[in-house]
């Protein structure tokens, strides 16, 4: 794979402090926002990292905006959520959490496929 072609590959999953960075808030406080949310639910990888989805990005800048830009309590973004039924909000859905981790799964195969392949190429050249 050139450099070009994983430059437009779309990232797929987040790590907690690529998060944190995007949105200007601690790790700490999405942790938080994890626990008082029950929509924000990212899944974990196998080292139990978290991992963020566009999906749970989307429920974040909703949280951000909320929170943070329009100056809601936790409370209040919990009923100014129950109350909108904002329509950007993606809650969880069981299904879509197991696609989730398939596709996961597969990433981290892909990737070690590339390594791999990259290493038998280059024990070739030598």
């Amino acid at each position: 794979m050139s450099l070009s072609e994983k430059e437009e590959t779309k990232k797929l999953y987040h790590s907690i402090s690529e998060v944190s960075e995007m949105y200007d808030i601690p790790a700490s406080t999405i942790r938080y926002w994890e626990k008082e949310f029950d929509f924000l639910k990212p899944n974990k990888n196998q080292k139990g990292n978290r991992v963020f989805t566009e999906k749970d990005l989307e429920n974040i800048a909703i949280l951000v905006d909320l929170v943070k830009l329009k100056g809601y309590t936790i409370a209040g973004a919990k009923e100014q959520i129950k109350n909108q039924k904002t329509a950007k909000l993606k809650l969880p859905d069981n299904a879509e959490n197991k696609t989730q981790e398939v596709i996961a799964k597969l990433q981290e195969i892909r990737t070690k496929l590339i390594n791999l392949s990259e290493q038998l190429d280059s024990d070739d050249d030598n």
